[in-house]
């Protein structure tokens, strides 16, 4: 009887063997560039172009090196370097943004919900917070950075920066997805489409309907 057992576990393992060790998790070729106007249906990335119709510069990109225009509600902005706006980044893993800030400038509260991001402050002093999970009893972790100093933030935490310096201030960071989303907690809760009924809102943050129509109002035009 246990030699029947141990040949049924043997077959078992040999038949699944394939699903579990025949894949191949990275891309088969070099690049792929990402065919934007592609109809077909993606999982984790966008369509390839042939190479033939890639043109030169998927590799280069200058998006980055040019301040952003801080004159916005924020007093920040940010210039995104993801597939859409790189397709050679498509199944690589990989995108950046670079955030500039005015004095007393603020990139509010927000996560990516499918990227961990690393960054460097490139200019400036900026003030930067991480609030952990409920199981870190919602700590706030916080710093403030100067040039050439470093963050990170694991996928999913909520953060913020903020400039404490007196000039204008910026950083690039860097995500491991092609796409790492963005949900800004303020647009999100109080310019969501169609709103968040207001009773949710009042139960929840404990204020009156009419601080909650007055945020839903700041927030109705979006950032």
């Amino acid at each position: 009887m246990a030699y029947s057992k141990s040949l049924v576990v043997l077959f078992t393992m040999l038949f699944l063997a394939p699903s579990i060790l025949a894949t191949d998790p990275d891309p088969l070729q070099d690049f792929c560039v990402a065919d934007l106007d592609g109809k077909a249906i993606s999982v984790n990335g966008h369509t390839c172009k042939p190479m033939s119709e890639a043109g030169e510069d998927f590799l280069f990109s200058s998006k980055l090196a040019m301040a952003g225009n801080t004159f916005t509600p924020n007093g920040s902005a940010v210039t995104e370097l993801d597939v859409t706006e790189w397709p050679g980044t498509n199944t690589l893993g990989v995108s950046m943004n670079r955030v500039d800030f005015a004095r007393g400038g603020t990139n509010p509260p927000h996560i990516h919900p499918r990227a961990t991001e690393i960054g460097i402050v490139m200019k400036g002093e900026l003030l930067v917070g991480i609030i952990g999970s409920l199981d870190s009893g919602n700590k706030l972790y916080s710093k403030v950075l100067r040039a050439g100093e470093t963050f990170l933030i694991p996928r999913g935490l909520m953060h913020f920066q903020f400039n404490v310096g007196k000039t204008e201030a910026s950083m690039v960071v860097s995500f491991n997805s092609q796409n790492p989303g963005i949900v800004f907690v303020p647009l999100t809760v109080f310019g969501s489409n169609p709103p968040i009924p207001t009773p949710v809102l009042t139960k929840a943050l404990r204020v009156d309907a009419g601080v909650v129509e007055l945020l839903k109002s700041k927030f109705a035009a979006g950032f």
